[in-house]
């Protein structure tokens, strides 16, 4: 037996199906005059979906259930709604033991996928024949006896969600701002205007003198701002790579720093208190009439999909 499965008695009888036999050796004979040595129950419905339990009296041989009762439960594939459909079903088997007036329950605790292309799972020693066969032990009475399944089917997912971290753009996505008298701003804050890329409308916001008091007159602050944040879902999120440039007015020393974060509602703007100092910013990047022009490059922007069936 599978260090998965499990072994118990119950008095309730099966829900799913019960095979009842009035003669077992009967059965048996019917059963090696198939070509597999096994019994095949009439349809039964669970979980929206049609099933078989199917019964080796004397074992199969081919799953190493020799000398044992084997049983399987089967999946119907014409009761699917498309060839890919896949359900994960929990399976119970029973055998009736009289004597104690109860099932011997058998089952595997892990869940199964059932699919066109694997339809069949079951336990192959359920339970010994020699175990079975002796009236001692209650299974068997004058030929009579009981099988039966429980199938549980688990339900399909009600919520869930497609995050892909590689929905990267055509092309790299630049935005350009030329902020002309950087200092002769008003204002502790200088946004951008406006501009949509990916499907959002974002903003770089600029603080000439820093955003934070500790940092007030010594750095220049500037921040991705993801301008519709408020319009989405409490835990929908942006997943975003850009990079925030200041170009070089006189060559390429241009300084670059990444965002690679997840926007959400409560997270509308990701990046740098410190992104450079007023001073290398007047003796680098700025041009001869004191201007600066910022880049945003966009290269993923990625929203996280949440799906109803």
């Amino acid at each position: 037996m599978s260090s998965t499965t499990v072994q118990s008695l119950r008095e309730r009888s099966p829900s799913s199906y019960s095979l009842k036999i009035k003669n077992f050796s009967q059965l048996e004979n019917l059963a090696l005059g198939s070509a597999d040595g096994k019994y095949l129950s009439r349809l039964f419905s669970a979980g929206g979906y049609n099933w078989r339990m199917i019964l080796y009296p004397k074992g199969n041989d081919k799953d190493n259930g020799s000398d044992f009762i084997s049983m399987y439960v089967e999946l119907d594939s014409s009761s699917l709604s498309t060839p890919s459909t896949e359900v994960f079903a929990d399976f119970r088997f029973f055998v009736l033991n009289k004597k104690e007036n109860k099932y011997l329950t058998i089952h595997d605790v892990e869940l199964k996928p059932f699919n066109t292309f694997r339809s069949v799972w079951g336990l192959p020693q359920v339970l010994p024949l020699s175990t079975f066969k002796d009236p001692e032990n209650g299974y068997i009475c004058l030929g009579q006896c009981e099988f039966g399944v429980d199938v549980i089917v688990a339900p399909p997912p009600t919520n869930w969600e497609i995050l892909s971290f590689d929905e990267k753009l055509v092309y790299p996505y630049k935005i350009f701002w030329p902020v002309k008298n950087i200092f002769e701003i008003l204002g502790h804050c200088h946004t951008s205007q406006r501009f949509s890329v990916g499907g959002k409308t974002w903003a770089i916001e600029l603080y000439p003198k820093g955003s934070r008091t500790a940092d007030y007159n010594k750095w220049v602050s500037i921040f991705l701002t993801a301008a519709d944040c408020e319009t989405l879902k409490e835990d929908e999120k942006i997943f975003t790579q850009a990079y925030l440039r200041i170009l070089d007015p006189r060559g390429s020393n241009h300084l670059s720093r990444s965002i690679t974060k997840c926007y959400n509602k409560s997270n509308s703007s990701w990046g740098y208190f410190r992104f450079v100092s007023i001073d290398e910013l007047k003796n680098t990047y700025l041009d001869m009439e004191g201007a600066l022009t910022l880049e945003i490059q966009f290269d993923v922007v990625s929203t996280t999909k949440h799906s109803l069936p």
